[in-house]
């Protein structure tokens, strides 16, 4: 890419979130403002795709609330994301874990859970 556009760009670039990965449940921190106060509201679900890079990537998180699914997209870099929670690791073989969406009940929250015992991959 070109050097003065990275150059822009790694003023925008966060350091201080922590790492996750495709199939972690997380627990994302978002500031949202209503009628001039700000509060913080937390979206917990499983990160389902992680997509782009540098400033632009993005990654999408699901959860299931009162029987429906949702999904939300977040920018990884984004200014309103407070700080975003790894509640489960998980063991996955796909990048993207669309399979998910056709899952119904519990079924549609399980991903492989990595034990305490074993190491990093």
């Amino acid at each position: 890419m070109n050097p003065v556009i990275d150059e822009i760009t790694k003023v925008a670039i966060r350091t201080d979130l922590t790492e996750f990965k495709v199939g972690d449940g997380v627990r994302v921190h978002i500031k949202i403002q209503e009628a001039g106060k700000e509060r913080v509201q937390v979206f917990a679900g499983i990160v389902i795709a992680r997509k782009g890079t540098g400033v632009h990537e993005t990654f999408t998180v699901r959860r299931i609330s009162f029987g429906e699914g949702v999904e939300k997209v977040f920018p990884v870099h984004s200014p309103i994301i407070e700080k975003i929670e790894v509640d489960r690791e998980s063991i996955t073989r796909r990048a993207r874990l669309y399979y998910i969406r056709d899952r119904v009940g519990k079924e549609a929250t399980k991903v492989k859970e990595r034990r305490l015992s074993e190491g990093k991959r």
